[in-house]
């Protein structure tokens, strides 16, 4: 079974889009993805370990209560696919694009046309670029049962 890691933006579907178009192609693909709740995500730390008065404290406490599980899950993963929306900078989503690099994993990186020149650095540390997750998936289906 082959193990991946969903990085990237939280404001569409994307990743359900791509499991369920998985389970259509009946690939044994095991999906692990961050905390996509953005309130719960952003307020772990002051939830669990107290409130703080300054917003930097208090990004700092859920960020490295929050880079437990993702770290956990980048390690455990055969690939990571990121996914880089067109709303927001996902930060994030680079920096576990370096992780992900740093530990020889391999990368599926997910982004518009527009932003190619920002982000060449990321995909140039990938084994992919696709524009969409039709895309992706068809490139997990070629790894796993090597048919296009």
């Amino acid at each position: 079974m082959l193990n991946v890691y969903l990085s990237g933006e939280i404001h569409t579907n994307w990743r359900s889009e791509i499991i369920q178009l998985c389970e259509k192609e009946k690939l044994e693909i095991n999906f692990s993805s961050p905390n996509t709740n953005h309130e719960s995500s952003d307020n772990c730390g002051v939830e669990i370990l107290g409130t703080e008065e300054s917003n930097f404290w208090k990004d700092n406490k859920g960020a490295k209560i929050n880079s437990i599980k993702t770290k956990k899950s980048i390690k455990e993963s055969d690939v990571v696919i990121v996914k880089f929306g067109e709303k927001y900078k996902q930060w994030n989503a680079a920096f576990d694009a370096g992780y992900a690099s740093a530990l020889n994993k391999s990368i599926i990186v997910i982004h518009n046309n527009e932003h190619q020149h920002a982000l060449k650095e990321v995909d140039a540390s990938a084994a992919a670029v696709a524009k969409d997750q039709h895309q992706v998936v068809r490139i997990l289906k070629y790894v796993i049962d090597g048919k296009l």
